[in-house]
């Protein structure tokens, strides 16, 4: 009988160690969430081929972010446009680190606050088709609205892409036979081929992009003429963006803070590496007031 209660007695001695043992086991070391980062082929921002590939301004961010995030598993997708849009709005755990604020996103995603500034989207003409767009140009600023209206300009556009609301709001009420708009996961690069074969007079871009895309279609980039917007701000500001979710909300929290960070001390330099010189000087005289406010 002594052996017996004996025996019982280690068996719960054990048990009670063990349970003991498995709260004493470390968080780091529990199951994690995967937060799932969606990236799209958009230089120079983020790089998927050729020599300089995953050397992109959010290409270098990115290591640094998840580094500063060890409360989750971390997976980086590489996804299209439609794709990635259609993932954010699923009850998935994912995450865009370079989407632009639109009020129809908002319905469906969280934000994160202003992590970069870009220069603002413009129109891409070619030297050789400038004399088509002098009515239209003042101080050096493009008239897109009364391009549109002369209904005399075949102009190339992003599918889906947002450009800001200004451009956004103009594309929207233009009529459909004007816009070409592009599918493609390459797009900017096709629309700069469709522009030199004549089939475009014009195309709307980020300019580093354009510049980018051109040298990748062996196209001087000198042969190309860059112009600002009418309306539109020197910069636009784009953010993290998660599934709206509880999941999303808490990460968005954690992603706040440490962009707080990351914003000012590396993404400033690593968006103005891709700059023209005289734009980069200009950028980073700009960029000491680009997040004055929290």
């Amino acid at each position: 009988m002594a052996s017996r209660s004996l025996l019982r007695g280690r068996c719960r001695l054990s048990v009670a160690l063990i349970a003991l043992s498995l709260l004493c086991i470390p968080h780091t070391v529990m199951a994690k969430d995967t937060l799932i980062w969606l990236l799209r082929d958009l230089p120079p921002l983020t790089i998927f081929t050729g020599p300089q590939k995953s050397q992109g301004s959010i290409d270098k961010l990115m290591p640094l972010l998840i580094a500063r995030m060890p409360e989750y598993d971390h997976l980086i997708m590489h996804v299209n446009r439609a794709r990635g849009l259609q993932m954010l709005k699923e009850p998935a755990f994912t995450c865009d680190p370079m989407l632009l604020w639109t009020a129809e996103r908002a319905k469906t995603l969280v934000y994160s606050i202003p992590t970069y500034a870009t220069t603002s989207n413009g129109m891409v003409v070619r030297r050789e088709y400038l004399n088509r767009f002098s009515p239209f140009i003042d101080k050096g600023q493009i008239d897109l609205q009364a391009v549109l209206a002369s209904q005399s300009i075949k102009l190339g556009i992003v599918a889906e892409r947002s450009y800001g609301p200004v451009i956004d709001q103009i594309l929207h009420t233009s009529p459909n036979k004007d816009v070409s708009r592009h599918y493609g996961n390459d797009a900017v690069g096709s629309l700069l081929q469709m522009e030199r074969q004549g089939r475009l007079q014009a195309l709307i871009s980020y300019w580093p992009e354009a510049r980018f895309q051109a040298l990748q279609q062996n196209i001087d980039p000198a042969d190309l003429i860059f112009y600002p917007i009418k309306g539109t701000p020197k910069y636009q500001f784009a953010h993290v963006a998660c599934s709206d979710t509880a999941k999303g909300r808490e990460a968005m929290e954690i992603i706040n803070r440490e962009m707080r960070v990351l914003r000012q001390t590396k993404l400033i330099d690593f968006y103005a590496d891709w700059l023209d010189p005289q734009s980069r000087a200009e950028y980073l005289q700009d960029a000491q007031a680009f997040f004055v406010t929290p």
